[in-house]
């Protein structure tokens, strides 16, 4: 089995300079959910017609095992697929997708696929409340399909019939060659119908088998804003009903998106408004509040992210506390039990079992220990304006309120440093270290007064 993904169209009404299939889907490009079940399927050979800014997409989702078939000028379905022949093998059926229509189903495919094993075409068709715009299945006495008429050709009877295709079908590829190289542009719209061939299969002797998709859904395609916005929350209810049948509570299953992939064990809490990206993973019992961003993470058991937090390339062990209004960005791990206060921000630091850094603090390329304590105000000073270097806190330290550590530096087990220090050479462990100026009070000074007018 091969599949061909046509991906040429311009996408005007979407009213943007970026090409219609790449318009993101639940946080990827349209025509990467196409492309995925494609893979899915186990697709021998698979090649992408582009067109309408085709560089930018072949830049977009380049992969190895995909080949691309330029299509200029766009002269209709049945023209696009023929770009793709020199790429296609005779000996094996062809599926022919749309980078329009993201959510069609791999169970889907799959029958349409057995329905068109040996030498038939398998056409996947729809009956919709409001066909208005869609080619219409018209069938015999028999209900067998004898051809496909489009909306701007079709008599009023046949405008009737609310069966209709999704252009999604399936054929041997060497029928479909012969039945593309003799296509005509004698239509409304002047241009090369893929869905004549339905005709000529009729014509030919060869059984055309009309399967239906698991949801309407499924055959949508994207034309414009209001269309991707609706395949947007249709995605993201299923990924919310999903998640209930595992178990995970969601405040409002209306409220939550996944871009990528959220993966979560029991008894799992998302409040609403969250944001999953990339690849997160939830432990058992994590709490994640109202209005929280999740990158590319991994949250261990019983840790609860507070409202308004932002985790991004992360890994934090049990039992953490974190937030709200906290910040973890790349390179932030956090062992068991860490605690991280509103306005804290961490970049590329390994804070270790116990720590807390409560209130306003900026922990960045740092290494710290267990059970420390870091003051409110506190700020690792890791770039000179060219470099950044690392700061070491061993376990047990204590960091007083308004301190700057200006790396490198060291500060040594159990170590405290006083508040308001300016940390510029290493702390020794087991000692007070503070920078401050002498404290003075002067004797007689009065508070300046606005001079009379």
């Amino acid at each position: 089995m091969q599949v061909v993904v046509l991906a040429a169209g311009q996408g005007t009404r979407m009213r943007s300079a970026l090409p219609k299939v790449l318009q993101p889907l639940a946080g990827r490009p349209m025509l990467a959910h196409v492309l995925e079940t494609a893979r899915t399927l186990g697709a021998a050979k698979i090649c992408v017609v582009y067109g309408h800014g085709g560089e930018a997409v072949r830049e977009a989702l380049s992969a190895p095992d995909l080949a691309w078939a330029h299509q200029s000028p766009q002269l209709g379905t049945g023209h696009a697929v023929q770009q793709a022949l020199p790429h296609l093998d005779d000996d094996r059926i062809t599926l022919v997708l749309y980078g329009d229509v993201p959510r069609i189903g791999e169970a889907t495919l799959r029958r349409l696929l057995a329905a068109a094993e040996g030498t038939r075409l398998g056409l996947l068709t729809v009956a919709l409340d409001d066909p208005t715009g869609y080619g219409r299945i018209i069938r015999d006495a028999a209900g067998q399909v004898q051809r496909i008429v489009e909306h701007k050709d079709a008599t009023e009877a046949e405008r009737a019939v609310r069966e209709v295709n999704t252009g999604i079908l399936a054929a041997p590829t060497a029928l479909l060659r012969d039945w593309l190289g003799r296509l005509s542009n004698d239509n409304a719209q002047g241009e090369y119908y893929l869905t004549d061939i339905i005709a000529m299969a009729v014509e030919a002797g060869v059984p055309v088998v009309a399967t239906q998709p698991d949801t309407v859904v499924e055959t949508l395609g994207v034309n414009n804003r209001r269309q991707l916005a609706e395949l947007e929350r249709s995605y993201q209810r299923d990924v919310a009903d999903r998640l209930l049948e595992a178990g995970v509570t969601l405040a409002d299953p209306a409220r939550i998106d996944v871009r990528g992939t959220l993966s979560c064990e029991r008894d799992v809490r998302i409040d609403v408004n969250c944001v999953f990206e990339g690849e997160v993973v939830l432990g058992e019992g994590v709490h994640i509040g109202a209005h929280c961003v999740i990158r590319n993470a991994r949250i261990g058991a019983g840790t609860r992210i507070q409202p308004f937090s932002h985790i991004e390339d992360t890994t934090m062990g049990a039992a953490c506390v974190i937030g709200p209004y906290a910040r973890t960005r790349p390179g932030t791990e956090l062992g068991e039990d860490v605690h991280l206060g509103n306005f804290v921000e961490v970049k590329n630091s390994r804070i270790a079992d116990h720590s807390k850094a409560n209130h306003l603090a900026y922990v960045g390329d740092a290494d710290i220990g267990q059970r420390v304590n870091v003051g409110a105000g506190t700020i690792t000073c890791n770039y000179d304006g060219a470099n950044k270097f690392r700061t070491i806190i061993e376990d047990d330290v204590f960091i007083g309120s308004d301190t700057q550590l200006v790396a490198p530096v060291r500060v040594g087990r159990g170590a405290t440093l006083g508040a308001g220090t300016t940390l510029t050479k290493d702390a020794p462990a087991e000692q007070l270290t503070v920078s401050r100026a002498k404290q003075l009070t002067i004797a007689g000074w009065k508070r300046p007064v606005k001079a009379p007018k």
